[in-house]
């Protein structure tokens, strides 16, 4: 059986420095927040609960950043993915793109905005996925996110020209 293979146009690969501090911040932070909810002295019983947590879901988004930023986004012609075959958006539900300073979008990255309404996911650190609008970015290179962007610029203005 022959396969088809998308040729690859870019990839968004999250940068290994960029990752472990994030992931070692969100940890140490989780840390804090469960060790003032145990030790604090004083204080009401809630306020103690509510620190440890908080401190407990803190150290859950460490986690999950730490395996979630192990894949990387690839655009082909047609969809932007994650390397783990899931579809972020396909190019034809592409409306926009922006990547404005004062654009709501992840660090180093840029917003997609849809044609419809996409199920809600969040992969922390790399991409998230709200109504109609993707999030790509997070502990990713700025200089691949703006090529990226850009290819998927290119990609509209070619489908709306032919």
């Amino acid at each position: 059986m022959d396969e088809i293979r998308m040729e690859i146009l870019a990839t968004l690969t999250p940068r290994p420095a960029r990752r472990w501090v994030a992931v070692i911040i969100q940890g140490a932070l989780g840390i804090l927040l469960v060790w003032l909810g145990v030790v604090m002295p004083e204080g009401p019983v809630v306020l103690r609960l509510l620190l440890a947590g908080l401190g407990t879901l803190t150290l859950i988004g460490a986690v999950r950043m730490f395996y979630a930023t192990a894949n990387r986004i690839e655009l082909t012609r047609e969809a932007l993915s994650d390397s783990q075959g899931r579809v972020l958006a396909r190019i034809d539900d592409i409306t926009g793109i922006d990547r404005g300073a004062f654009a709501f979008k992840p660090s180093n990255g840029f917003l997609v905005h849809l044609s419809a309404r996409a199920p809600r996911i969040w992969v922390p650190g790399l991409w998230w996925r709200v109504g109609r609008f993707v999030g790509v970015g997070g502990v990713t290179s700025a200089n691949e996110a703006k090529a990226m962007a850009e290819i998927i610029a290119l990609l509209i203005a070619e489908r709306k020209k032919g």
